[in-house]
């Protein structure tokens, strides 16, 4: 079995512009086992699919614990690096998203996913925002030195009225300051034009991480825009209980 140190290493690796990493978002153990068995690379969780798979609502609204314990179980039942959806780093102070970055690593996992907005439309003031990524760095480093840091910039959703180059100039300011403060890689969601999202890839000097919807455009053209990285958020999750409603539908009406 590889180390966590190996699988942080592993999973950076994957990172190439233009041969991206494909991560079909996880949520549970099973789900872990069953994506591994075709073949991918690495996982990635999504904190919409765990809560709701909990009952309960995105945006934190699964506590820390909870989402711990999924964590902890999916990260025993694979030997390939597990990425986990921290969404906003479940803490109000920079030293609280450090204790939180750390205990996601010491589940086994080798890298988070924080987000820089409020809630739906507001992003986070930079200058704050740049604390709490510092001290995610800080939690995950002293948990697992290299473990990754997906520094999720939602600019296109809480700038929406925006002209595409104020969005993107926005971006590109943050991506500057996220990388300074140790981010790895900027994912960069809430925008499907990817001649848009090409620009992102271009002007970013990190590795850019793009969302992907089922029904989305084949993954080459992602690829083609620059990808390094591409998610599939919480559609995988949908597209399992929309299969679970059918087959049910089946029985109940049969």
């Amino acid at each position: 079995m590889p180390s966590q140190a190996e699988k942080a290493a592993r999973f950076a690796a994957l990172h190439q512009p233009g041969n991206p990493i494909v991560l079909f978002n996880i949520w549970d153990a099973g789900s872990a086992r069953a994506v591994e068995a075709v073949g991918a690379s690495a996982l990635a969780t999504g904190s919409h699919p765990i809560a709701n798979a909990l009952g309960l609502e995105d945006g934190e609204g699964a506590p820390l614990e909870d989402m711990l314990w999924v964590l902890s179980h999916i990260c025993a039942a694979t030997d390939l690096p597990v990425s986990h959806d921290t969404e906003r780093g479940y803490g109000a102070t920079p030293g609280e998203v450090a204790e939180t970055c750390k205990r996601v690593i010491e589940t086994g996992a080798i890298g988070v996913n924080i987000e820089d907005s409020l809630d739906a439309v507001t992003l986070r003031d930079l200058d704050e925002q740049v604390a709490r990524y510092a001290a995610a760095r800080a939690g995950l480093d002293a948990a697992c030195p290299g473990a990754w840091l997906n520094a999720r910039c939602d600019a296109f959703r809480a700038m929406k009225d925006a002209p595409v180059e104020v969005q993107i100039t926005e971006i590109v300011r943050r991506a500057v300051a996220y990388k300074a403060a140790g981010a790895d890689s900027l994912f960069v969601p809430f925008q499907r034009d990817l001649a848009v999202l090409a620009q992102v890839c271009a002007a970013v000097d990190l590795p850019v991480n793009l969302f992907r919807g089922l029904d989305s455009p084949p993954i080459g053209a992602f690829a083609a825009a620059g990808a390094a990285r591409i998610s599939h958020g919480h559609n995988p999750w949908v597209a399992a209980m929309e299969r679970v409603g059918a087959k049910a539908g089946e029985l109940y009406t049969d």
